[in-house]
């Protein structure tokens, strides 16, 4: 098989792969990283991924690393698979990129953070930090209200379609609704919605059963 996904179904980073493939439909083999054993700090993973982080990711002689550059290159590349993900007219696609990097680079540094402090560290036994939760509680609350405005315009954050940038929330959004966290999204109809369909596409269950 061409294509091929080294990884871990417990990184929400990996997830975002997975879910773009179900989306597309496409078959490939998954390849699991033992990350406490250390695997993806030795020289054969760091081969494919020098940082030493999952995912890795194989399509013939390309090798690529980085979810998200992973994401848009299965979409551009396999355009006549499964689901759209992505635009062709370049002013919806400008839009739809404006929206990846809001969560890139604000929705998940705080979702993570949440997800480390509630659902990670009590998995190894340990207490989370109150002050840390609290502040960054209310970083997503204010980041929410942003997303139920854009929620009031569009049916999905790139648009009246689904795109990568609603896929790529899905990860991190899944651990969220078995937070507290899950009250702030509860509290927006729009983004509370949103949260609950784009959970229930067939390609993001299908993803996360497999």
């Amino acid at each position: 098989m061409a294509i091929k996904l080294y990884g871990s179904l417990l990184s929400t980073a990996t997830n975002r792969v997975r879910a773009v493939l179900a989306e597309k439909d496409i078959e490939y083999e998954f390849i699991t990283i033992d990350m406490a054993t250390g695997e993806h700090k030795k020289p054969e993973f760091l081969s494919r991924n020098p940082f030493g982080q999952v995912p890795a990711f194989e399509d013939g002689d390309l090798k690529m690393f980085e979810s998200r550059a992973i994401t848009q290159y299965i979409a551009h590349a396999y355009p006549n698979k499964g689901n759209d993900l992505i635009f062709e007219d370049p002013k919806k696609m400008a839009i739809v990129a404006v929206w990846m990097e809001v969560e890139s680079q604000k929705y998940e540094p705080i979702a993570s953070k949440l997800v480390w402090e509630l659902l990670l560290i009590p998995m190894y036994g340990k207490t989370p930090d109150e002050a840390i939760v609290k502040e960054y509680e209310a970083k997503m609350e204010e980041l929410l209200v942003v997303y139920e405005s854009r929620l009031s315009e569009s049916k999905y954050l790139g648009g009246d379609c689904f795109t990568l940038v609603d896929l790529h929330h899905l990860p991190t959004l899944k651990c969220l609704m078995g937070t507290r966290v899950k009250k702030l999204f509860d509290a927006r109809p729009k983004v509370s919605a949103w949260a609950a369909e784009i959970q229930s596409r067939p390609a993001w269950i299908k993803a996360i059963t497999a």
